[in-house]
């Protein structure tokens, strides 16, 4: 009669500790719902539930009842054969120790799980048709020989546990892929929209964090140059090649404190190539960018050119050979401001290095004697004003240079919201009525393109000042 009575009771809890674990696909709260159930069905104080990763062919510590592993410590692995539970793996049979476990030759202890507070031990490998999933054992404080039907209860719970954890990983797996999908889908979506690299880049780094749960990602250019660097260096580290048209042209980096599976490395490795994408594709925009920009540039600079050109031509009674020269200067001036505008990839230029720059041009050759000082300072305008204004500075130094006495002295500054700019010289101060070609191009150049003012101040030498909105 006893028999029996331990024979349904054992068919009960085989029946209830079932149901439980299979309320549920997600496969941690399986594992969770596994150890409680097994320990409160055989009466332990303990169980202990492990998965087998067949790549790192460890047995990994998912699950607890009745302790737990240290917080912020590394998670309990071992190999089959490896400590009692690895034993029990590998021979694919249980092992059961009634006392003093933790003396045994094969027990493996860690420093974060204080398993040597239990006396006794049953482990049983969890298989699936003959194939490992894993192992778990339930552990007591008091010595404990486990009768045969307590052995074949655990044997039997471990068998149906291997389906619904079987179950649980297709289903993790599924939702992996969803999840894997989504994330590429994002990724697409910032490529295709954005027209800036850097934007793309960013979300493909913070996209690589969350769909991974990585502690750090970044892109590594093929220069070396770090693209959007996230996070924190981990335990584990995965570097996937970023390939185009057969040609390296970085890597994308991805950190994380767990190791890397072969789906995830899938998933980087699809991650990686819309990185590429993105970077071919943004490197694409910005050639045809700066292109663009570099011909309206170049286009508008040759209409100026030849308005130049046609004003000098118009002009009456002057020396060709000084009207050549002119006309170089005024080229030259604007071709400073191009160079500028190149070197710094900006839309803005700095007005006290352009002035430098042209003062040092204008004075080549000039006659030994003569003493320019410069007092500029840094101040921003955009291109097409840069230019007007660098045509100004070249008229109006150019003069002070050729009529001006032993002195020139140059200001730039700024106040309030306008600009201004002055050309001094101790000369015989202006002639005639200032209505030359070079003076006419100026004023109108003043006028048109700055929309400010020439003030002319003829005492004891020439005083120019431009004064312009900034």
């Amino acid at each position: 009669m006893r028999l029996v009575d331990a024979t349904s009771r054992h068919l009960r809890l085989l029946t209830e500790t079932i149901a439980a674990v299979n309320s549920s696909l997600d496969l941690q709260e399986v594992l969770e719902l596994v150890a409680r159930n097994v320990a409160d069905a055989l009466g332990t104080d303990a169980c202990f539930v492990y998965l087998y990763d067949e790549r790192a062919d460890e047995l990994v510590l998912r699950a607890t009842h009745g302790t737990r592993v240290e917080e912020l410590t590394r998670t309990p692995r071992m190999r089959p054969r490896e400590g009692i539970t690895g034993v029990a793996a590998a021979e694919r049979a249980p092992v059961m120790i009634p006392a003093q476990a933790h003396l045994d030759p094969r027990f493996k202890g860690f420093s974060n799980l204080p398993e040597d507070e239990y006396e006794s031990i049953l482990a049983v490998p969890i298989l699936a048709r003959d194939t490992l999933e894993g192992a778990l054992n339930v552990r007591t404080r008091e010595p404990r020989a486990f009768t045969e039907a307590e052995i074949e209860l655990l044997v039997a719970i471990a068998s149906q546990v291997a389906q619904t954890i079987e179950h649980a990983k297709l289903y993790a797996g599924a939702q992996r892929r969803v999840a894997e999908l989504e994330a590429l889908a994002r990724i697409s979506e910032a490529v295709s929209e954005s027209l800036y690299l850097e934007e793309s880049l960013e979300a493909i780094v913070k996209t690589t964090m969350e769909s991974l749960h990585a502690t750090g990602a970044a892109l590594v250019l093929e220069d070396g140059k770090i693209a959007w660097p996230e996070g924190r260096a981990g335990a584990y580290a995965v570097r996937m090649p970023l390939r185009w048209k057969r040609r390296r042209i970085g890597e994308l980096v991805c950190d994380r404190d767990t190791p890397f599976s072969d789906d995830d490395r899938a998933l980087l490795e699809a991650i990686a190539h819309h990185a590429a994408v993105a970077l071919e594709h943004g490197r694409a925009v910005m050639r045809g960018v700066l292109a663009q920009e570099i011909h309206h540039r170049v286009k508008n600079n040759l209409q100026a050119v030849a308005s130049l050109l046609r004003v000098q031509a118009r002009a009456d009674n002057v020396d060709p050979r000084k009207a050549l020269s002119d006309s170089v200067n005024r080229i030259l001036a604007i071709a400073a401001v191009h160079e500028v505008l190149t070197e710094h990839r900006e839309d803005d230029v700095d007005l006290g290095e352009l002035v430098d720059r042209l003062r040092a041009m204008l004075v080549q050759g000039l006659v030994a004697g003569k003493e320019v000082t410069a007092e500029l300072d840094s101040v921003s305008l955009a291109g097409q004003q840069a230019t007007a204004l660098a045509l100004v500075f070249t008229e109006l130094f150019q003069n002070a240079l050729e009529h001006g006495g032993e002195h020139v002295s140059i200001g730039l500054g700024q106040r309030g919201g306008e600009v201004w700019l002055t050309i001094a010289d101790d000369g015989a101060g202006i002639e005639g009525d200032g209505s030359g070609t070079g003076l006419s191009i100026v004023r109108a150049l003043v006028r048109d393109e700055l929309g400010g003012a020439l003030e002319l101040v003829s005492d004891r030498g020439l005083r120019a000042e431009v004064v312009f909105p900034a």
